[in-house]
């Protein structure tokens, strides 16, 4: 778990923020980020249920990636409480090894999951 989650949280702020028609608000006292018409694409959790992680929890296509991603960097991935057997998954955020790269790309992965028709065929991200 990160001491200081803000820095981390602006980082994530800062990824959501920049895709088109995007949001934040308050969900279940963690940020949110939504796309145009309400759907949530990204969740910001830090110690959310005293389980000491710092994570951003991103949508993916279900449950077969959920587990490949897991399968494939446990140490980065895990299944996160109620959002998990949704097909939601959660990338660790504390360390000085976290691939911001990997971190954006999911961001924005999520954001097209979520993001409606119109947004993406005006060309998306």
């Amino acid at each position: 778990m990160s001491p200081d989650p803000a820095p981390l949280l602006d980082r994530i702020r800062s990824l959501c923020l920049a895709l088109p028609e995007t949001a934040e608000r308050a969900s279940h006292g963690a940020p949110g980020f939504l796309v145009a018409d309400g759907k949530f694409f990204a969740y910001f959790w830090h110690n959310h249920h005293d389980d000491g992680e710092t994570v951003v929890i991103v949508k993916t296509t279900g449950d077969d990636e959920q587990a490949q991603l897991i399968d494939l960097d446990p140490a980065c991935y895990f299944k996160p409480a109620y959002l998990g057997p949704s097909g939601w998954i959660a990338l660790r955020l504390a360390g000085d090894t976290v691939d911001w790269d990997r971190v954006g790309d999911r961001i924005a992965i999520s954001w097209e999951l979520a993001a409606p028709q119109r947004l993406l065929e005006a060309g998306g991200r």
